[in-house]
């Protein structure tokens, strides 16, 4: 998987790094939203955004897992190389990455909401609520499998699971600074930035 010094991030932990992003401005943005009468009544807008948020919430739950699957299950020992990124540091650059389109996203179901009230800011928690889904059913695999799952930094700009991506890299379930599904541990096992192969 490559020769040199390079970071790893955890794939639940990039994973999960929207979703509280997308949760709490979504449900603000919804309660905002039905404040407004807008076109066609609260009624009609609460009721098209709980089923935007079902839609929503499960495809991002079930986009690409298949993808998820394969690359898990042809995953390789991590390199003693490599190091792994803290969890801090992968959350922070994914949303420094995106920090644009997130306030455009929150103004635009808050914008939606003239014309349907409350629906956008629904459909936005919905994909919150489904990627955090998806965190907790990679935690799942990765508790099965004995393994933590991650992915070189440089490899997963856009998405843990894109086509750019070759494949996965594990360690034991103890290494880094997040729990399997990318939460945080409550007590921590290994210092920041430690060597994969001091954890295996």
């Amino acid at each position: 998987m490559g020769r040199g010094t390079y970071a790893l991030a955890r794939v639940a932990v990039v994973v999960r790094a929207p979703a509280a992003l997308l949760w709490w401005p979504g449900l603000l943005a919804a309660g905002t939203g039905a404040a407004v009468p807008g076109l066609t009544g609260r009624r009609t807008g609460l009721a098209a955004g709980a089923a935007l948020f079902l839609l929503t919430a499960a495809g991002a739950f079930l986009a690409r897992r298949r993808r998820y699957t394969a690359l898990a299950n042809g995953a390789s020992r991590a390199a003693r190389s490599a190091f792994l990124q803290d969890r801090a540091v992968t959350m922070r650059n994914w949303r420094r990455a995106r920090r644009w389109w997130l306030p455009a996203a929150f103004l635009a179901a808050v914008g939606s909401s003239f014309a349907l009230p409350a629906a956008g800011g629904l459909a936005l928690a919905g994909l919150g609520a489904g990627l955090w889904a998806k965190a907790l059913w990679l935690g799942g695999l990765e508790r099965r499998t004995g393994a933590l799952l991650w992915v070189r930094a440089d490899w997963a700009q856009g998405s843990p699971a894109a086509k750019a991506v070759p494949g996965y890299l594990t360690t034991g379930l103890a290494a880094g600074d997040a729990a399997p599904g990318g939460a945080r541990r409550r007590a921590r096992t290994a210092p920041a930035r430690t060597v994969v192969s001091a954890a295996r």
